[in-house]
């Protein structure tokens, strides 16, 4: 859970810890100009491994700089953030990339599919980077693709899907590398409210079979489906609490009108 900014976690790290994240007293810069921008002041937080994490806050409170951190695409300015015990704050570009690659699978508010390529080769476009066969990173693609309900979708292109469908590809590329951790920047943010609900199922189930997530979101609602919720403001973590009476997606879908063609 985070500590308040008396409190800090202990910077010797034991082996064994068992967080699968650990970010100790994480603070960030920014320099514009002449102007030092301080997007993250002080954040500690653990997040144990088979946690669903909603990150909130208004823009500019800090929740998108940590995100960044946490899916090593950016690097803390002071402070220390450790995944599965490796402290990636001090690796090399080339380690962090191949962190990306094989620990972390993200999915984002606008899909960032590839046009021109169909379902399946977008899902497969990670395993070219990995050290997977070309076999092996086929099979893995449409497993994926089964899992997100679009086993019968493999050979159509975006433009042939709908947005939902387009995120449930973009799910199923962040899960073929079989990553540690999946971390999910807005991915509601384009859709209707059944399909939210839909792919808010989906990431329910993941995460029932152990896949731990990290979520940002604007939307409360949203928000509700994960475990837990983590507050920023000013570029501090204001709250931290367990989710209580969370609802199941697959139940409020039940009673969600379906949209009309």
């Amino acid at each position: 859970m985070a500590t308040s900014p008396e409190t800090r976690v202990d910077s010797a790290i034991k082996p064994d810890h068992k967080a699968l994240i650990l970010v100790q007293d994480v603070h960030k810069y920014y320099e514009l100009g002449e102007t030092r921008v301080h997007a993250l002041r002080g954040v500690s937080v653990e997040i144990a491994q088979g946690e669903f994490v909603a990150i909130m806050g208004a823009s500019g409170g800090g929740k998108s700089t940590f995100m960044n951190i946490l899916g090593c695409l950016d690097t803390p300015s002071a402070g220390r953030y450790l995944l599965e015990n490796v402290e990636v704050s001090s690796l090399s570009k080339k380690e962090l990339a191949a962190i990306r690659n094989r620990k972390i699978g993200f999915v984002f508010q606008g899909f960032n599919l590839l046009s021109r390529t169909t379902a399946l080769e977008n899902v497969e476009l990670p395993t070219l980077y990995a050290r997977v066969s070309k076999a092996e990173g086929g099979k893995r693609s449409r497993e994926a693709l089964a899992l997100v309900g679009l086993g019968d979708r493999v050979e159509h292109f975006p433009s042939q899907l709908s947005g939902g469908q387009q995120q449930r590809v973009a799910i199923a590329r962040a899960l073929v590398n079989q990553p540690s951790i999946l971390l999910s920047d807005e991915p509601t943010g384009n859709l209707d409210s059944r399909t939210s609900v839909e792919i808010m199922d989906i990431l329910q189930k993941l995460n029932d079979e152990g896949l731990t997530i990290v979520l940002v979101t604007h939307e409360l609602d949203i928000a509700q489906f994960a475990k837990r919720s983590i507050q920023f403001r000013d570029g501090r973590i204001r709250r931290d609490e367990r989710i209580q009476n969370r609802p199941r997606a697959s139940e409020v879908i039940q009673n969600l009108p379906k949209l009309e063609d």
